[in-house]
């Protein structure tokens, strides 16, 4: 997917990039955890998060678990991308 400025996942800097592959073997995360698994700190797991939410790569949901915390995972155009059945730089727009 790309957005208003034509920015795809290949244009994201690396640590967009870990964040996705993160979310890619790892399912369905919440920030602390995505936090712990990529070693990244907070502030840089947020701007990516971000980021591959503005491309809609990446959605956000509700952590039934603990409200106060959000759930993130690929979306369809996402795990098109780590399949390679997709490119998520081509817009079907």
């Amino acid at each position: 997917m790309v957005d208003s400025d034509g920015e795809a996942l290949p244009d994201l800097p690396p640590s967009a990039k870990l964040v996705y592959k993160v979310l890619e073997y790892n399912g369905a995360m919440t920030q602390k955890d995505i936090v712990e698994e990529s070693m990244l700190s907070a502030r840089t797991v947020r701007y990516a998060l971000e980021r591959l939410e503005d491309i809609e790569i990446v959605s956000e949901d509700v952590y039934f678990a603990d409200a106060r915390q959000n759930l993130y995972e690929l979306t369809e155009t996402g795990e098109a991308a780590a399949d390679g059945t997709a490119d998520p730089a081509v817009s079907d727009d």
